[in-house]
């Protein structure tokens, strides 16, 4: 069962739209090794043919997303502006098409996993995007992070065809894709949710129904916005460590053992120590969605002073050329107010 189904939802200063309980549709789990799907219903029932699965967007999560459905057997057509991106899939059994617009055209759900809501509007409005493609019973399914806005316009844009919207921006980063651990975080329409449900569930641990669009959005912007902001304090507590001559490696556990544990602290805290920075989440997006999440307070008149701080933190990091490290280079942006 998904956790925390029966608890009050506090996000009505945020989404005015959500409702202040909900319960989420609890989790199907399914063996992850072979899955036989019916098609939408738009196809006659008798059909027991694959349910055709697009993937746009085949970058630091999009690909191991799209590697797990694929090793469950799902039929799954690619599309990446890079091509040699979904290469690495083909091999796998993967179908490709040349624009998202031929992708959505020939499956039954397109997932979408992009870097912002610049190319998240491109890819699904613009010349030869997957709203061209779709038709009445194809549903589209955002797990990208964008802004509510964003993700309305593109709800506007899809559903004008007929077709069905979901947004479910994930929590979670590189290895949680690659292992099937994400959350998603899902809004718009609840039969789409239901009938993807069974992907969502290759790809991801949990999934939480949250209402109406603009709020998958909201969850996951506040999730990041309290991520980023961990990070930068965390980071501030390593240095100051060391500069009082204690041991940073020993903090690092002290605090895991404490009441501040977080997997977070533990998985990071080894690498900053030694001032490596693997890339999982890369830093340019924590930026970025820490600019979203600011904009969301904004919009309800919420402060938000610690998340601003943080926020110029990493704008810092990407001055200094850390845009594609791991977010937790933030730590770097410290050192260098410190040399100032």
């Amino acid at each position: 069962m998904v956790r925390g189904a029966n608890h009050t939802l506090m996000a009505a200063t945020f989404c005015p739209s959500l409702p202040q309980h909900f319960k989420p549709t609890p989790i199907i789990k399914f063996h992850k090794s072979s899955f036989s799907f019916k098609v939408f219903s738009s196809q006659s029932s008798k059909d027991e043919v694959p349910t055709r699965v697009g993937f746009l967007g085949l970058g630091i999560m999009g690909s191991p997303m799209a590697q797990n459905l694929i090793k469950a057997g799902c039929d799954v057509t690619v599309w990446n502006r890079t091509k040699s991106k979904c290469d690495p899939l083909i091999d796998l059994g993967a179908k490709y098409k040349p624009s998202p617009a031929e992708v959505a055209a020939s499956c039954d759900v397109t997932f979408a996993m992009l870097a912002d809501p610049e190319s998240a509007m491109v890819v699904a409005c613009g010349e030869d995007g997957a709203a061209s493609g779709m038709s009445p019973g194809k549903g589209y399914v955002d797990v990208s992070t964008v802004d509510g806005p964003t993700s309305k316009l593109i709800n506007g844009q899809i559903t004008e065809t007929g077709a069905l919207f979901l947004e479910a921006p994930v929590s979670g980063s590189k290895k949680p894709a690659e292992d099937g651990q994400l959350i998603f975080l899902t809004a718009g329409d609840k039969s789409l949710y239901e009938k993807v449900a069974p992907y969502l569930d290759i790809m991801g641990k949990s999934r939480f129904y949250l209402g109406d669009v603009g709020n998958g959005a909201a969850m996951k912007l506040v999730v990041n916005m309290i991520m980023g902001s961990m990070m930068t304090s965390f980071a501030e507590g390593l240095l100051l460590s060391e500069k009082v001559g204690l041991d940073p490696s020993v903090v690092v556990e002290v605090i895991s053992q404490g009441a501040i544990s977080a997997p977070m602290f533990s998985l990071k805290g080894p690498a900053m120590v030694q001032s490596k920075y693997p890339t999982a989440f890369p830093l340019k997006h924590q930026q970025k969605d820490m600019r979203l999440a600011l904009g969301l307070a904004e919009s309800v008149s919420q402060s938000t002073p610690i998340a601003a701080a943080a926020n110029e933190l990493y704008k810092v990091a990407k001055s200094h050329g850390l845009s594609d490290s791991d977010f937790s280079a933030v730590i770097e942006a410290l050192k260098v107010k410190l040399k100032d």
